[in-house]
């Protein structure tokens, strides 16, 4: 059976094989907000908290965005917050600059889902990014998985920054 999420109890079907613990971290390709190519070596030797979202003109994924780059400031150097979603620089850009983002490097997987299906988080009824949190450490070994089952609810916040207190 295929892994799925819900979406206000409906359930929607996730492409590609979901990331699990001990897997090796998967390169990927995506574009920043100003459209430049962005992979997993470009973030080489740091921890990598990678959290994805539907769309990011929704509440709970702002929210979600907010909530990370507030308990950004306060973390280690060596760890790097990334948020992952479909939607297209353009509006990711607006969206940070209207909101303050900078604790946050915010991806965009719009051209081919590259990331999205690689780590088995696409959405096949909406070519959306599911929401979850993946941690990966510094030698690019995946750590720690929480797939949100329900779209319109947050990550658990407070389980990822005590599993990231653990690593760092």
């Amino acid at each position: 059976m295929a892994n799925q999420v819900t979406f206000q109890g409906n359930p929607l079907n996730l492409e590609g094989n979901l990331v699990k613990l001990g897997d090796k971290a998967l390169d990927f390709s995506v574009v920043n907000v100003d459209l430049k190519k962005r992979s997993l070596v470009d973030y080489a030797g740091k921890v990598k908290v990678i959290t994805t979202f539907p769309s990011i003109d929704t509440p709970v994924c702002d929210l979600q965005v907010r909530e990370f780059n507030k308990r950004a400031a306060g973390l280690s150097k060596d760890v790097v917050i990334i948020g992952i979603s479909k939607d297209l620089p353009f509006a990711q850009k607006r969206f940070c600059g209207a909101h303050g983002i900078s604790g946050v490097e915010i991806l965009s997987d719009y051209k081919s889902a590259d990331f999205s299906i690689k780590y088995g988080l696409h959405i096949k009824e909406l070519a959306l990014t599911a929401r979850s949190v993946i941690i990966v450490d510094k030698n690019d070994k995946v750590k720690y998985v929480q797939l949100v089952k329900e779209m319109t609810q947050s990550p658990n916040f407070d389980e990822v920054f005590a599993e990231l207190k653990k690593m760092v």
